[in-house]
């Protein structure tokens, strides 16, 4: 169970913050308690690029409103690094890398600790990000204070935060198999899709990547609708610049991608 009253306290020992801010429940909790905490000295930053689906750029943009976030916008161009795009395990590295090298002028002005929203959980699964970001200097407010992903939920819906049931949402490049490269065509063609599917209606969902085929996985509950809607939904993925449409049967795995290492 995590702490709140800990982890306001470490965020007041770090001073300022900048905080990595994707829009996700957990940094989305992190933010919202940075800027509850420590006002002003707490910034949210979004990086912004073609990993990034579009929805999830405006509702960062939304959230910051809604709740008075100090925030900015900024690019990233983890493209430009062959290692990112060359998509092997290590791809996150590359692309937190690239991350760290854009906010750090941003929290060198606010002489402040670049914060990520890493909970507990994250900690078990293959994520080499985190050490590209802990290597140039962030911290993980969230794992010190014991948050899961659960008890992040938890705490945002006590807090009477909409992103507490938030649907989890990597970056698009998460939807491509090892040893695909990435690139703006593909990333695009992915969010596309995604886009698509959720403007039927479904939430918790992927699709994932295999050059003209789709694989989309669903929620378990939401299976029997897609194939009764089959029509459209093949209708809405093949719109999106794909020739063939799957359904995964086994539903909706975050990281599933990571079984293959």
């Amino acid at each position: 169970m995590g702490d709140l009253v800990r982890l306001r306290r470490r965020l007041r020992d770090l001073g300022a913050v900048t905080v990595a801010f994707s829009g996700g429940a957990d940094s989305a909790f992190l933010a919202w308690v940075a800027h509850d905490t420590l006002g002003t000295r707490a910034h949210a930053v979004t990086a912004v690029s073609p990993s990034l689906a579009p929805d999830e750029r405006d509702d960062c943009a939304a959230l910051a409103r809604e709740w008075g976030l100090r925030w900015t916008a900024v690019e990233t161009d983890e493209l430009a690094r062959a290692a990112y795009v060359a998509n092997g395990p290590d791809r996150c590295y590359h692309c937190k890398a690239e991350l760290m090298d854009v906010v750090a002028p941003l929290a060198a002005a606010d002489r402040a600790t670049v914060v990520l929203g890493t909970n507990v959980d994250d900690l078990g699964d293959h994520r080499p990000g985190q050490d590209a970001a802990a290597e140039r200097g962030a911290v993980f407010p969230l794992v010190e204070a014991g948050f899961t992903k659960e008890a992040v939920r938890d705490a945002s819906r006590a807090l009477g935060l909409r992103t507490w049931d938030k649907p989890a949402a990597a970056c698009l490049a998460s939807r491509l198999p090892y040893g695909t490269p990435v690139t703006v065509e593909v990333l695009g063609r992915v969010g596309r899709a995604e886009a698509a599917l959720r403007a039927l209606g479904f939430e918790q969902l992927r699709v994932r990547h295999y050059g003209d085929v789709a694989r989309v996985e669903l929620d378990p509950g939401a299976l029997m609708t897609a194939i009764e809607r089959r029509a459209e939904v093949v209708a809405a993925v093949k719109a999106s610049g794909y020739r063939y449409v799957t359904l995964d049967l086994e539903g909706f795995r975050s990281g599933n991608l990571n079984a293959a290492l």
